[in-house]
């Protein structure tokens, strides 16, 4: 692959899968990584997973299916203009959200609450674990055994504690290193959709206003381009046309700030760029910008009265099946009864991140409605 960067992770030179396989040809080993995880059962879930707004609530919202594609979309723009692997970057976007719960980030917080003594509980390890071992498709091996390049952008971070047990892809935590460049893109790629994308469904739902926005300088500075260029412009189009623009200009931005730290410290291999700090970035200025528009979405969407109405029900009914399930694993079915016998808990919260929110809620209904059938 000529057009690659030097520092660019060459599929040719991956340090290799857990289990070794023949070579993918006539595809690339990062290309194979891709195709399994789209083809996997835990990434079709993600059409039914939340990310703001619950499957229910408007068939036109995002889910983590949607974003996971925009983030894809996202970082192969960047990864192409930075001469970087398209392949590895768009795998580790597409897979960088499939150990996530029902119920978005609350879900997370519910499940890891009961999890507590049992070693807790986080999506981006659970994301790990599901193409390491929960994916049961292949004759040969558990999971999906992804390379090596593809496991490390998918841990994104990992506390000292958990770090020694995760072998190869645990020891970049142990060593102060950094991850290949595409994994530090897809995560800001991650970073870039789905703030403009919240903004699009908060405003989509109602739950903020545009004249809230007003008030955030990315957002407005935008805004007053699109006014200017189309004066008789309104509702949909207004708001689609200045958050593509916000989209468009945080990755002119990542871009350009990256090569100018690509130009400082001149990495010439992978190893390189293990070895350098964090080399994907924004300029101070965006990153203000962009913690600015973070900032008010947690204000005023994700803390709205609505989503956390809808976000306490989550937590309870999370609560509830993991009790239900730790007090009588024959509540569980078959597959996880048998993982039970060996470790109960994490059984229990394999089964319930691996629902989807309108799942968990008729799992709940036939567990605790005494009407509703089995």
């Amino acid at each position: 692959m000529a057009d690659l960067a030097p520092y660019a992770a060459d599929p040719a030179k991956s340090r290799g899968r857990r289990h070794p396989e023949p070579p993918a040809s006539p595809r690339s080993e990062f290309q194979r990584d891709r195709d399994r995880i789209v083809h996997s059962t835990a990434f079709r879930r993600l059409e039914y997973k939340t990310q703001v707004f619950i499957n229910h609530e408007g068939d036109l919202f995002r889910t983590r299916l949607t974003h996971s594609i925009e983030v894809a979309q996202i970082g192969r723009t960047i990864a192409r203009l930075l001469g970087l692997n398209e392949d590895l970057t768009e795998t580790i976007a597409l897979a960088h959200d499939l150990g996530h719960t029902p119920f978005g980030h609350t879900g997370q917080d519910a499940l890891n609450e009961c999890m507590q003594p049992y070693g807790g509980f986080e999506h981006n390890l659970q994301s790990l674990r599901v193409v390491d071992e929960l994916e049961q498709k292949y004759a040969e091996f558990e999971g999906l055994n992804l390379t090596f390049e593809a496991r490390e952008g998918i841990l994104k971070h990992c506390s000292p504690r958990n770090a020694p047990l995760l072998g190869d892809v645990g020891q970049r935590f142990l060593e102060g290193k950094q991850p290949s460049l595409e994994a530090q893109i897809a995560n800001l790629a991650d970073e870039i959709a789905y703030n403009n994308h919240d903004v699009d469904d908060g405003l989509r739902s109602g739950l903020i206003a545009l004249e809230q926005l007003e008030t955030i300088a990315l957002f407005r500075r935008h805004l007053d381009q699109v006014r200017a260029r189309f004066p008789d412009l309104t509702d949909r189009r207004l708001i689609h046309e200045t958050v593509r623009r916000m989209i468009n200009s945080l990755v002119c931005d990542l871009v350009e700030q990256t090569r100018a730290n690509l130009a400082q410290h001149k990495p010439q291999s992978l190893d390189d760029v293990r070895a350098c700090p964090p080399l994907a970035a924004f300029s101070p200025a965006m990153k203000e910008a962009h913690l600015e528009l973070k900032r008010f979405l947690f204000q005023n969407l994700y803390r709205h009265y609505r989503v956390v109405r809808m976000s306490e029900k989550g937590k309870r009914l999370i609560r509830d099946l993991f009790e239900a399930f730790t007090a009588n694993a024959k509540l569980l079915p078959p597959e996880f009864q048998a993982r039970a016998e060996q470790d109960l808990a994490r059984a229990v919260a394999d089964y319930i991140a691996g629902m989807t929110d309108r799942y968990a809620i008729r799992e709940y209904r036939r567990i605790f409605d005494i009407e509703e059938l089995a």
